[in-house]
């Protein structure tokens, strides 16, 4: 059987984190991309001047977007189909967890993930932080930062290279609690 790896990146709205303005996926398949999406989301709610500088994302943009229930409709077979990967996971999948509670609606309670950023800490401990940006710099992967799709594609090919370069992923295998929002297993 394929082992199949579904790296995400959000990009929030505002400060609070509990909502998403965009979102980018990339799924991996015997260590190569194979499929990627991306999407703006209508959060629902107010944008910070921060957020909106940093990603670039305005409520303008996204006005006329969909929101996250129609979304989750689009993407929720992709996130079931395998491992999660985020580069500094516990963002990325507590705001996740914040969405589907805000939107009422029912996942799986739990779910496997690893954290690109510590498996480029494990891999590449000589860099002086392990950054999304500082370790796609390293590794020669192009990037436009705060961009969901382009941090999702950098986290999916960290991941691809670290594993190429012999970092054993059983050691990065955690589980998320998606009600508790938190990790709560280190391995299984």
């Amino acid at each position: 059987m394929t082992e199949r790896f579904i790296a995400f990146d959000v990009e929030t709205p505002n400060s609070f984190n509990h909502r998403m303005s965009s979102i980018g996926i990339s799924v991996i398949e015997d260590n190569e991309i194979v499929r990627e999406f991306d999407t703006l989301i209508n959060p629902e709610t107010h944008f910070d001047r921060f957020n909106v500088q940093l990603t670039g994302i305005s409520p303008y943009l996204v006005e006329d977007a969909p929101n996250f229930a129609q979304i989750w409709e689009l993407i929720e077979p992709l996130m079931s189909s395998g491992v999660l990967l985020a580069h500094n996971a516990p963002f990325d999948l507590g705001v996740l967890a914040k969405c589907l509670r805000a939107y009422e609606i029912a996942w799986k309670p739990r779910v496997r993930y690893a954290d690109t950023c510590r498996m480029a800490r494990a891999c590449y401990p000589q860099l002086m932080n392990h950054r999304l940006n500082t370790v796609s710099d390293y590794l020669g992967i192009g990037l436009d930062h705060h961009q969901a799709s382009s941090d999702a594609h950098a986290c999916a090919e960290i991941f691809c290279r670290c594993r190429k370069d012999g970092l054993r992923l059983s050691r990065f295998l955690r589980t998320y609690d998606l009600d508790l929002m938190r990790t709560v297993c280190v391995r299984e």
